[in-house]
């Protein structure tokens, strides 16, 4: 659970969507609604989830993608900022939310591997 007033603040605001939890995660917290993880916290700082389909707004607001160091060089992932005007309104966050927790969903399903096709023996 979360210990950071931070990240309490975060996901009592985004309970609208539903079971939102924290769980700590390499120095931060990573943001849950039905076990996947849309969004996370570092220092202080909100990012949700981007991909094709929500990139472009992010970037129209200039809001900066999380970074951190790994093996001598920085490590970009597919989280952005979260834009300053949600954070001061819960109605506005869980907008944006929703576009991170559907783009989560769609990582999701483009990186589950699609079943086998059973093989047919051939007829005799």
């Amino acid at each position: 659970m979360a210990d950071s007033e931070f990240v309490r603040y975060v996901v009592e605001s985004l309970r609208p969507l539903g079971p939102v939890s924290a769980r700590r995660m390499f120095g931060g917290y990573g943001i849950y609604l039905d076990g996947l993880m849309f969004a996370l916290v570092a220092a202080d700082q909100l990012y949700l989830k981007v991909d094709a389909g929500n990139r472009a707004a992010y970037e129209a607001f200039g809001l900066q993608p999380f970074t951190y160091s790994g093996k001598g060089r920085p490590i970009r992932m597919s989280y952005q900022e979260a834009p300053g005007e949600g954070l001061d309104d819960p109605e506005v966050l869980c907008d944006w939310a929703r576009e991170a927790y559907a783009a989560a969903r769609r990582t999701r399903s483009a990186a589950k591997p699609k079943p086998a096709r059973a093989r047919r023996s051939p007829a005799a």
